[in-house]
């Protein structure tokens, strides 16, 4: 995608998206959205990328400030802040290329229930109301973190899901690794990977309690109640 409007590295923008991407960071390590074992965060500015840097969780416990969030170019040269940017940053800028019309913000996390789905391959699917809007949350084929290949894969699952991306969201779950969700914006995106992650809770919790008939009669009656509703 092409950006023609020119924002310098120090614009009001760019520093309110730095800023947001730390706090951000703090809320998703507190709440175990995320660990410290990684995940990322990114903010296009019209034609830059505003991204959290490598390390964040292992090195600094995502106690960023907004001076440690990089601001990069498309090419991926770092114009402001210290440090390298992530091994999966090809999927960051996969998407911000790809899908930058839909949307303004990438998240890769961690999330403590949503990994269970991760490590079992299983795809999600929305259990709540409130997780309906974004359909089936698929789990894409394996490959290493830092490839340009789950760049690939992760994109491929957002071809066709575009409007969600707009509305508000759309994820993908890689295999024995974690979420990588694209948002309409940062707090949009924010908003997403906690709905989902607690979809995931209230399934598993709900497997234990009743059994999986009883959670796939659960999607049946949502289905037909809530996807056939009148008033």
């Amino acid at each position: 995608m092409n950006f023609t409007r020119t924002i310098a590295p120090t614009d009001e923008a760019v520093m309110a998206a730095r800023a947001h991407i730390a706090r951000i960071g703090r809320m998703l390590y507190e709440r175990h959205l995320t660990d410290a074992a990684g995940g990322n965060i990114s903010v296009r500015v019209e034609n830059l990328i505003c991204i959290s840097p490598r390390y964040s969780g292992s090195q600094r416990q995502w106690q960023l400030e907004p001076e440690d969030v990089l601001v990069t170019d498309f090419d991926r040269n770092i114009l402001l802040g210290s440090g390298q940017i992530s091994r999966e940053s090809n999927v960051h800028f996969k998407l911000h290329s790809e899908f930058g019309e839909w949307g303004t913000a990438v998240i890769h996390a961690h999330s403590r229930n949503l990994l269970v789905f991760a490590a079992l391959e299983r795809p999600l699917p929305p259990f709540l109301e409130a997780t309906r809007k974004f359909g089936e949350t698929p789990c894409v084929p394996f490959a290493p973190a830092h490839s340009p290949r789950l760049a690939e894969n992760i994109a491929a699952t957002m071809r066709g899901r575009e409007s969600r991306i707009k509305t508000q969201a759309a994820a993908a779950i890689a295999p024995w690794h974690g979420l990588f969700l694209m948002g309409k914006d940062l707090n949009a995106a924010y908003d997403a990977v906690e709905r989902m992650d607690t979809n995931a809770y209230l399934i598993i919790m709900s497997q234990m309690l009743a059994g999986s008939e009883a959670v796939a009669a659960s999607l049946k009656r949502m289905e037909d109640l809530i996807g056939n509703y009148k008033e």
